[in-house]
């Protein structure tokens, strides 16, 4: 199945090799996910009411996942009775098609985009490059990836892998040569400010991603710190909303709920600074045109799977990235997709088919800690075993993990064959041992010592020390 996503499918312990060899990115990622951890633990703790918060948020984004069909066209006649055009997208290539023809009609040749994972999800800036359109990147981390031609390596901090100095050099080449700059955050700030204001100012069309969507009223809701967004949602004449078809809430009651959840969960925050809402068009006040792009591109798929649907109950708040050790050691990068963490190792392949992203299940532990943050109770877990199972089950006869497998059952249902294992192993293991642990096996079991040290087999096996056990006390008894 083709989904369209913008990378290439990597496998994820060969870049995550060359992440883990970069101090500097360790250091970063480290400083960063402990900062926002910290935040987010004290502004959770204020709600006695939190694990409620959860249970409801979780409920409600079941229900929509239950009723879906009913949301879409319940969301697409509110959208138009407010004015907005609804467009229907079945994949990356479709959307893509709709939105590049949607602003070559305005005549366009530039826009301005508020920080959008869908839009990242399906190539947009590359689409709209080929056709000759420039697609700006408003939100500060966003924009520094874009002028270093990087990809995003966080869902909520998509620079998090920079550090200050590395943005000034980046300032300086790029938006603010000649101009006397340093690391401070305010006058880095203040650089990309001057930069973006003339984008603003001129642009006439922009193009957001959603947060959450209103089935009931057709109101569309874009969360963020900066007030990049609100820029953008206000000043073109034209604007575009992409849209996963799960980001849907029934009801405009249902924010209150969510915009709880989410800023603790992401920013560590008790509210968002900006929140925008608008609904259709508004004669004489903001965007007079407004289209909603609904993009499936797989999420279907992933709907049909009874364990990992509850995938779609994301709503982007990165909290299982912050917490995971995995993402802190690698970074984003490893994982070739825009949903990195553990959240992307079990939403990538189910938007992408599993054979097309078969290392991501692998690439999250299983201790539980992004399930205990995750704002909207997503087992991630339980997925990840889920889609290890799936992997398995389409790895073919000779498949050498497959063989290896078998094999090793046919030697695990017979004690006198386990054993005869056992005392080869132990002769065998010296030529990989390498400061007391097996760090290298041969192939076809290579790829157990890929990311991990093995501990060697002990001298002496619990059988052996049971029928040792049992020859002394047999002794003691006579």
């Amino acid at each position: 199945m083709t989904t369209g996503m913008a990378r290439s499918a990597r496998v994820f312990p060969q870049a995550a090799k060359t992440a883990l060899a970069d101090t500097q990115l360790r250091r970063n990622l480290g400083k960063a996910t402990s900062t926002i951890r910290a935040k987010r633990a004290g502004v959770v703790g204020e709600l006695p009411d939190w694990e409620a918060l959860r249970e409801a948020g979780a409920a409600i984004k079941a229900d929509v996942a239950r009723h879906l069909d009913r949301y879409l066209l319940q969301l697409e006649e509110s959208v138009t009775r407010a004015g907005g055009v609804v467009h229907w997208a079945r994949d990356a290539a479709e959307a893509n098609a709709i939105i590049t023809g949607l602003v070559q009609a305005t005549g366009a040749e530039r826009v301005v985009k508020v920080k959008s994972l869908t839009t990242d999800e399906i190539g947009l800036n590359t689409a709209l490059r080929r056709v000759g359109i420039t697609a700006i990147e408003t939100d500060l981390a966003e924009l520094i990836i874009q002028l270093a031609g990087e990809t995003s390596s966080h869902i909520l901090v998509p620079a998090i892998h920079k550090n200050r100095s590395e943005i000034r050099d980046l300032f300086r080449r790029t938006i603010a040569r000649g101009q006397e700059l340093t690391d401070e955050p305010p006058q880095l700030t203040a650089a990309a400010r001057r930069y973006l204001r003339e984008q603003f100012l001129t642009a006439r069309v922009a193009i957001s991603g959603a947060n959450f969507a209103v089935a009931e009223t057709g109101t569309v809701a874009v969360v963020e710190s900066e007030g990049n967004g609100r820029m953008c949602l206000t000043l073109p004449q034209t604007l575009i909303t992409v849209m996963g078809i799960e980001k849907l809430i029934p009801t405009f009651q249902d924010f209150a709920v969510f915009l709880q959840l989410l800023p603790r969960s992401s920013t560590g925050e008790r509210m968002n600074p900006y929140t925008s809402l608008w609904t259709g068009v508004t004669p004489g006040d903001g965007p007079q045109a407004f289209h909603l792009v609904l993009l499936d591109n797989g999420r279907t798929h992933v709907l049909a799977d009874e364990v990992g649907r509850q995938a779609l109950r994301c709503i982007r708040c990165s909290a299982c990235l912050n917490i995971c050790p995995v993402y802190a050691r690698t970074g984003g990068h490893a994982y070739g997709s825009v949903y990195p963490g553990p959240i992307g190792a079990i939403l990538t392949p189910q938007l992408r088919g599993v054979e097309q992203a078969k290392t991501l299940p692998y690439a999250s532990s299983l201790c539980g800690a992004c399930y205990e943050v995750c704002p909207v109770r997503i087992n991630i877990p339980e997925v990840l075993l889920h889609l290890r199972g799936e992997v398995t089950k389409r790895a073919g006869p000779l498949d050498p993990e497959a063989v290896v497998m078998r094999r090793l059952a046919a030697i695990f249902a017979s004690p006198p064959r386990y054993e005869r294992a056992q005392r080869l192993g132990r002769g065998g293991q010296r030529l990989f041992m390498h400061g007391g642990v097996i760090d290298r096996l041969p192939a076809p079991l290579a790829g157990w010592s890929q990311a991990r040290d093995l501990q060697p087999l002990p001298r002496q096996t619990f059988r052996a020390w049971w029928r040792e056990r049992e020859r002394e006390r047999q002794k003691e008894g006579r």
